[in-house]
């Protein structure tokens, strides 16, 4: 049986778990004081089915039965008790059905409980969390347990986070209704907000007017924002380029410049800049500047004299050399708002230990990395960093592609902002973004 440590995330695969068969979650508890356990239904943007899917004691099962509460048990004990069971069956969720919240609550302080654990059940245990009271401070909610979708796969995320107000908060952070005489006796979610910029002008006509050969890209990048309500999110966006010899003919066939291309529209909409900033390396590593609208249509083939002429010695691997040069430039500047990585590799990583002991110190940072293979393989701890514990919490995502020509503009803006949003929303509650 597996235990699940405080920030594990992991597919339900490496659980030996089927995720076509049902799968059963059981909480155990030791507490004098009351408590409640809903389980949360949430669509790709975090948000609440609708007020049908928050199953709990008064609404013990989902609209479309695949998520059910099969056992609950209001009566305190002085030993251990099984307090509440939920099945679900995840391959029959409805579509739209992203992820699954399991949230504790109660209208004190959670610290009182003694002790609470869940077991993850298919017909045999294949895992367990388990949290004392001083893992829950003076919040009066948690959210425990995340099952979620990720490239097609379903993943377990033992988040353990804490949350001011009962169960009326979680609601409302859901985007869920709450009674206006309940909301307004509970307090406001530990969260602090991303700096807010409610006054930009629409992406498009930015693009219109700096940049007409990119309104299309434009167009297609608005959507996936106002699909995660990213439209008004300030942020600073960061581009690392591998420049290693095995990346030449990606360089020469220009689809590193599209890469340029696509994100760019990403940069103009968060950016106050309207700009990205622009890292290439090899052996070494060297800051080429900000891509903006008016350098960005021949950038590789210019800048600091065309990626031919980088100052990065041997053209050999060293990820956490720029790795490095990344974190320490934003926190040089201050780290106010977000940072956006988006960090391009073809492959042939080297200095896994470097790299891990960057993301861990990384993750205390507002910054997240998302990695993306580029036409190679051997990317190494690069796939791997989504399942590392030991951080403060999950900061980066990977995804590989054969060929940029291979996916349309849609499914790339898709893939690039698929985890950003759920970060940026856990970097928020545990104030590690700055209003």
């Amino acid at each position: 049986m597996n235990h699940l440590t405080v920030g594990q995330r992991l597919p339900l695969s490496s659980l030996t778990i089927d995720d076509t068969a049902p799968i059963t979650l059981k909480f155990t508890r030791q507490s004098p004081i009351e408590m409640d356990i809903s389980c949360f239904a949430l669509d790709a943007a975090g948000k609440l089915i609708n007020d049908d899917y928050m199953v709990f004691y008064n609404q013990p099962a989902s609209p479309c039965g695949q998520i059910k509460l099969t056992h609950y048990e209001s009566q305190l004990t002085a030993n251990k008790s099984i307090q509440a069971e939920f099945e679900v069956n995840l391959s029959k969720l409805p579509a739209n059905v992203d992820s699954l919240f399991f949230v504790l609550s109660a209208d004190i302080p959670l610290n009182q409980i003694q002790s609470l654990e869940i077991g993850i059940w298919q017909q045999l245990q294949k895992a367990q969390a388990e949290y004392q009271a001083a893992d829950f401070a003076q919040q009066q909610a948690s959210m425990l347990m995340q099952i979620y979708r990720k490239g097609g796969i379903w993943r377990l995320a033992n988040v353990a986070q804490g949350f001011n107000g009962g169960l009326a908060a979680i609601v409302q952070h859901f985007g869920g209704d709450v009674a206006e005489d309940e909301s307004k006796a509970t307090s406001s979610p530990v969260t602090s907000s991303a700096k807010i910029n409610t006054s930009k002008v629409p992406l498009e006509k930015v693009m219109l007017e700096k940049a007409p050969k990119l309104v299309n890209l434009a167009k297609k990048a608005t959507i996936s924002l106002e699909k995660r309500q990213l439209q008004q999110l300030t942020a600073k966006v960061a581009l690392v380029l591998d420049a290693t010899g095995s990346m030449n003919r990606q360089y020469k066939d220009g689809r590193v410049q599209e890469v340029i291309n696509r994100l760019l529209p990403l940069a103009v909409s968060f950016d106050d800049d309207q700009a990205l900033d622009c890292w290439a390396f090899g052996e070494n590593c060297a800051y080429l500047g900000e891509v903006e609208l008016n350098n960005y249509a021949d950038f590789i083939d210019t800048v600091q004299g065309g990626w031919r002429n980088w100052p990065l010695g041997a053209r050999a691997n060293n990820e956490a050399g720029v790795m490095k040069a990344v974190t320490d430039f934003y926190k040089k500047d201050g780290l106010d708002v977000p940072v956006y990585v988006l960090f391009i590799s073809d492959g042939g990583v080297r200095d896994t230990r470097g790299i891990t002991d960057i993301m861990i110190r990384a993750a205390k940072l507002p910054i997240f990395w998302q990695f993306v293979g580029l036409g190679g393989s051997s990317y190494g701890i690069l796939k791997k960093l989504d399942d590392m514990t030991g951080r403060l919490l999950d900061n980066c995502s990977f995804f590989e592609l054969d060929d940029l020509d291979d996916v349309s503009e849609e499914v790339l803006y898709e893939n690039m902002l698929e985890e950003f949003p759920s970060w940026l929303k856990e970097a928020r509650e545990i104030g590690l973004i700055k209003k």
